[in-house]
């Protein structure tokens, strides 16, 4: 998929409940969930090395691990940073408290998400390779989907205006806030695949039908015909 449907995954994974458990959650798997894409810059050279490395070893089963550990690494040069110039400022110490294990671990949720993601279009990953190079894709959405970004877009913005209103008229919020429509988000999302796919056999089944013993029957343009 292309990246900002991967940083919108991310954030609504994140806002499910994971950001509850320990402070830079959403900052650590919005970028882990995108992360893999760094392949990218296999680009430069050339578009044969690019088509060649892209959706390699940073999208494979065993590449994701070691990919999260880069986005933590980066996460936490970014807290230090933060402690630093705090410090530097002479304020008080960051109240965030990060739990290391915890957010390593969620980068990989994040990041086999990614996976998840590319595996539904029609260009698909090779999750084992080098071991297996076989590509696998489910082919049942495009790589832009605008479906599934309206969906997740919508997860993370409605749940703050619904909060600014809730303060307009002093209502009190039940549940953390961002939290039911993230939730709400990724439903919609598995659902959406779940009709494509269907769409997907159906159309597959129409085609085998127009099969015989292996061979589509010629059909002659009515012009040819006397």
């Amino acid at each position: 998929m292309e990246p900002i449907t991967h940083f919108l995954t991310g954030a609504c994974l994140a806002r499910v409940g994971f950001n509850r458990r320990t402070a830079l959650a959403t900052l650590t798997m919005t970028l882990a969930a995108e992360a893999p894409d760094i392949d990218i810059v296999s680009y430069v050279n050339g578009s044969v090395s690019g088509f060649i490395c892209h959706r390699g070893a940073t999208h494979t089963v065993w590449g994701i691990p070691l990919v999260s550990a880069a986005v933590l690494a980066l996460v936490f040069a970014g807290h230090c940073l933060r402690q630093w110039w705090r410090r530097r400022r002479r304020r008080t110490a960051d109240p965030l408290t990060p739990r290391w294990g915890l957010l390593y671990l969620f980068a990989c949720v994040a990041g086999y998400s990614h996976l998840l993601l590319d595996f539904t279009n029609n260009y698909g990953l090779r999750p084992l390779w080098p071991w297996w190079p076989k590509w696998y894709a489910w082919d049942i959405v495009f790589i832009i989907e605008p479906l599934l970004l309206m969906f997740l877009i919508g997860g993370l913005v409605l749940p703050s205006l619904f909060a600014l209103v809730n303060r307009e008229i002093g209502a009190r919020e039940s549940s953390p806030r961002g939290r039911v429509g993230a939730a709400v988000a990724l439903i919609l999302m598995v659902s959406l695949w779940g009709v494509r796919d269907y769409e997907h056999r159906r159309a597959i089944n129409a085609m085998d039908a127009l099969n015989y013993l292996g061979k589509i029957p010629c059909v002659f343009p009515r012009f040819l015909t006397w």
